[in-house]
Order: C-alpha cells, then sequence, then structure tokens
C-alpha cells in the first residue's frame, strides 16, 4: 500500500504543493493511520491544517478508504514560517 500512496502523492498532492514552495513525506501508515510531514513552505504555512484535512486527507481517503485517520506530524513552530 506505501507504493501506492507514495504513487498518489507523487501525481497528485506534490505537484500542488511545489507550486507553493511545499512538499509532504509520508513519515509512517499504522492501523489505518497514515502519519504525514509537511516541509518547505508547507512547514508554518497557516493553511496547512486546511490543505492536510480538506486536501489530503480527503484525497487519501477516497483511494484509500481503509485508511481512517491522517495525522500531521509536522513541528510547525520551527522552519521559515511559524505559526504555532
Amino acid at each position: 500500500m506505501m507504493r501506492k500512496l507514495e504513487t498518489l502523492f507523487d501525481d497528485q498532492v506534490r505537484p500542488a504543493l511545489a507550486a507553493h514552495g511545499g512538499n509532504v513525506e509520508i513519515v509512517d501508515l499504522d492501523n489505518n493511520t497514515l502519519f504525514l510531514r509537511l516541509q518547505g513552505g508547507c512547514q508554518g504555512c497557516s493553511s496547512s491544517n486546511a490543505t492536510l484535512k480538506e486536501g489530503i486527507a480527503t484525497l487519501v481517503k477516497q483511494n484509500f478508504p481503509e485508511i481512517t485517520d491522517v495525522v500531521d506530524l509536522t513541528d510547525h513552530e520551527t522552519g521559515e514560517n511559524p505559526y504555532m
């Protein structure tokens, strides 16, 4: 499943994030929970929560209904644009 997730992210998620200077790393998949870390312009961005919940999580759950939760492990207090 990780390979299929990476393909989905490479095809649909990362290009959109890259347009704003961002990226996302798939950290782990455990007990139907996907753990991600936002990078670049997404780390500390005030819109990152919306990007994660309304964009990435929605797309992931549509394509992989067995994934029940998507968790952001990003330390948004550090980086170029801290907001928390």
